[in-house]
């Protein structure tokens, strides 16, 4: 039986940072389990191919959450990034980490260690920022963050329409102050996308320490009494065994995460017991607090055809051009991101944080762009930062293979909608305006911006999650019922047991998810090499070759 120092479950946003820092010891083995394939699709290296991944299951768990009440009965659709790089290999490659807020909220629950202080040194340890030389980013990491090389020219218009709805421009929403509008800082390099599978790990797997297993699925981790041993996974049909020397660190996302806890015994026992599964350890709040960013798209049609993506025979004969101009010069219509812009706004003047976030997008979307429409076009989401809805992620069978049940509970707490409606006429007001006066066409979905009524109904037919679940195994002090891992993410009660992705964040960011997760995972590497003295490896090595 194969055996590691370190098994990394997850070769997503987290498990490629933990897979390459710990290797940075070259007398430490890890191996990384990663469900879906190698990232080789050229899908995820251009970066306009995020329109071919995100509506469908290519390199894309597709997951749907169960019926919403507050979404008028609807499922809502969760796409995850299945393949080496995780959601950093299918999302919008959107940075922005948050509000300084957040973070210090998460230390002033007694998370000691995880104030905006502490976390931006890994935030800047992770980055190279070609635009930003400042105390707030970094250079010389692994995550190259850039501007869009050929940005859309109506960019201008989304900047003008902010600056009139009082939301002013800002040159780094990652910086001193996070209020304002700018054109999108994204996660690209040389005009293609830096994903954490193309920053962290592809730059390390010829490292004889890392082995790396695409499409193997984890069944469940593998326990001796209280202490976890190793995992089983299956690959091709089989099921096999692999044991660890120190830690399994499950990696495996909001969903996947408090899934496989639970399908290792490690849960309710009310939950387990109702799948007849024995139980290891009871912990309650494994697969609680699920939190997620829900949002709203309006959509407009727009004579702007050129500055635009649409369905259209011109836009066809524009992307057979674009293509060899990417080829050669890394630039043109395929290094868009689509979400060309991004701002945040407070939904009243008493709020001193921004609760909401507007991203831009150069094209049509609809349904996540499930829904096609044959025109050109540009949309705006609006999103609630925080909303105060809680859900669950609960196991629908002891079969690993079959989805858990998803369960958001959007607005299910009335103040997310009464903010919700705040953001919807902010963005409405802000598309409305004169800025856009000239291009815009046809509203898609119109409704009279003054009954609240109406708005109220459009947003439970229309809105869904922007991408961002988190929380499903809190990070949290003994006395949180809730908690599932302490300030190092060592899950509670068991040994060699850590779990280190999006799950542990106890609460929502004002920003995007993919920097804070890749940020974690930074910090926790550093922990786990103080708690094992490994950087002595990588000393004694420096030491030999001089």
């Amino acid at each position: 039986m194969d055996k590691y120092d370190f098994i990394v479950v997850g070769g997503g946003s987290a498990g490629c940072v933990l897979a390459s820092r710990l290797t940075e010891d070259p007398n430490v083995t890890v191996c990384l389990l990663e469900a879906g394939g190698t990232d080789s699709s050229p899908f995820i290296h251009t970066p306009v191919g995020v329109v071919a991944m995100m509506p469908t299951k290519i390199n894309n768990w597709g997951f749907e959450t169960v019926p919403q009440a507050g979404l008028n009965g609807r499922k809502g659709y969760q796409p995850r990034g299945k393949t080496l790089g995780g959601s950093s290999s299918i999302n919008a490659m959107m940075y922005a980490r948050g509000h300084q807020y957040d973070y210090d909220l998460w230390a002033s629950l007694g998370n000691e260690g995880w104030s905006y202080q502490d976390c931006l040194p890994y935030f800047k340890k992770a980055e190279n920022n070609e635009v930003h030389h400042d105390e707030f980013h970094g250079q010389g990491g692994p995550l190259n963050v850039a501007n869009l090389r050929s940005p859309s020219e109506i960019l201008e218009c989304y900047l003008t329409a902010c600056e009139s709805i009082g939301v002013p421009r800002n040159s780094d929403i990652n910086g001193a102050e996070q209020l304002g509008a700018m054109p999108t800082q994204v996660t690209q390099i040389n005009g293609e996308r830096c994903s954490a599978a193309k920053a962290y790990l592809t730059p390390n797997l010829n490292r004889p320490n890392l082995t790396v297993i695409t499409k193997a699925t984890t069944h469940k981790v593998l326990f001796e009494g209280k202490r976890a041993i190793g995992v089983e996974y299956g690959l091709k049909g089989h099921s096999f065994q692999i044991r660890c020397n120190k830690e399994v660190i499950l990696s495996a996302g909001a969903f996947g995460s408090p899934q496989i806890l639970m399908l290792s015994g490690v849960g309710a026992k009310k939950d387990l017991v109702a799948h007849g599964i024995d139980q290891v350890h009871e912990l309650p709040g494994v697969g609680e607090n699920l939190q997620d960013h829900i949002d709203l798209v309006h959509t407009y049609r727009c004579s702007a055809k050129r500055d635009t993506f649409g369905v259209s025979l011109q836009m066809a004969t524009e992307m057979t051009k674009a293509l060899p101009q990417w080829m050669k010069n890394r630039n043109g219509k395929m290094s868009s991101n689509f979400a060309e812009g991004i701002g945040f706004l407070c939904s009243d003047e008493d709020v001193t944080v921004p609760d909401l976030e507007f991203v831009f997008v150069v094209a049509v979307v609809d349904d996540h762009a499930r829904k096609m429409h044959m025109s050109h076009g540009f949309s705006s989401h609006v999103t609630l930062l925080r909303p105060k809805s809680i859900g669950t992620v609960k196991l629908s069978s002891t079969n690993p293979y079959d989805d858990p049940l998803i369960d958001p509970a959007f607005f299910s707490h009335p103040e997310d909608m009464e903010i919700m409606i705040k953001g919807w006429k902010k963005q409405h007001q802000m598309l409305e305006s004169e800025a856009f006066e000239e291009i815009r066409g046809e509203n898609f979905y119109p409704v009279d911006a003054c009954d609240d009524s109406a708005i109220e109904q459009d947003i439970r037919n229309r809105a869904d999650t922007q991408y961002h679940p988190i929380g499903t195994c809190k990070m949290g002090t003994e006395t949180d019922p809730l908690a599932v891992v302490d300030k190092d993410l060592k899950v509670y009660g068991l040994a060699g047991l850590r779990v280190v992705d999006a799950s542990i964040m106890p609460t929502l960011v004002g920003g995007n998810t993919n920097a804070p997760t890749i940020m974690i995972a930074e910090k926790v590497a550093d922990i786990i090499k103080a708690d094992y003295r490994l950087d002595e490896g990588v000393e004694e090595q420096a030491a030999a070759s001089i």
